[in-house]
């Protein structure tokens, strides 16, 4: 829909301006009760691209023991693509929503940057088993200094060099702030260059 602005008040003179085009992006969501996958095989079958951060863990299920592939956060989905068609899908969803941020005044929904999604992937997907999935809160990266690993299994991707609470050597740890992080294995000094801020 297009918007009419006031540019001349005087002579009262408008213009309309056209509203800028939907660009897909990914969507930080939460699907209660643990609901993720459910969430993924609906959005799945209307056609929008999602992903839910999983991880090989051993359960044990009475006396067997089992390698499984389960969701590393509960309730926790991205999706990608037009907002518009999203809405659309989520209505039907009504334990789908959006994870919001405040922004003048607004609750507005967490967008994550193609690159930073792209990051994260690559690293959740590692079949690395010392690659750490954690929550918000859990590690201050406020002092961390924004890198890029160079070389090697995760060639490429950015996020800030840091020490983890109980480990002796550092990672680079990619954060989407709100949602989540995700810490690489032990990186050298030397596989990593400084980001220009």
């Amino acid at each position: 829909m297009d918007k009419i602005v006031i540019v001349d008040e005087e002579r009262k003179l408008a213009r309309r301006l056209k509203e800028p085009e939907e660009q897909p992006q990914w969507y930080a969501m939460s699907a209660t009760y643990c609901r993720e996958l459910k969430a993924q095989a609906a959005m799945g079958e209307a056609s929008i691209q999602c992903y839910v951060p999983m991880r090989y863990q051993l359960v044990q299920k009475g006396a067997v023991r089992r390698r499984m592939l389960l969701p590393v956060i509960h309730n926790l989905i991205f999706v990608y693509g037009l907002r518009s068609r999203i809405d659309e899908v989520k209505r039907k969803i009504e334990w789908l929503q959006y994870r919001t941020t405040v922004q003048g005044g607004k609750n507005v929904p967490i967008v994550v940057p193609a690159k930073q999604m792209a990051d994260f992937r690559r690293v959740c997907e590692s079949e690395n088993e010392k690659v750490e999935v954690l929550l918000p809160g859990h590690v201050r990266l406020a002092k961390g200094t924004r890198v890029r690993i160079v070389g090697g299994e995760w060639n490429g991707v950015e996020g800030v060099f840091a020490r983890l609470a109980g480990h002796r050597s550092r990672c680079v740890v990619v954060e989407i702030p709100m949602v989540a992080s995700v810490a690489t294995a032990t990186i050298s000094p030397d596989q990593i260059e400084l980001i220009e801020e």
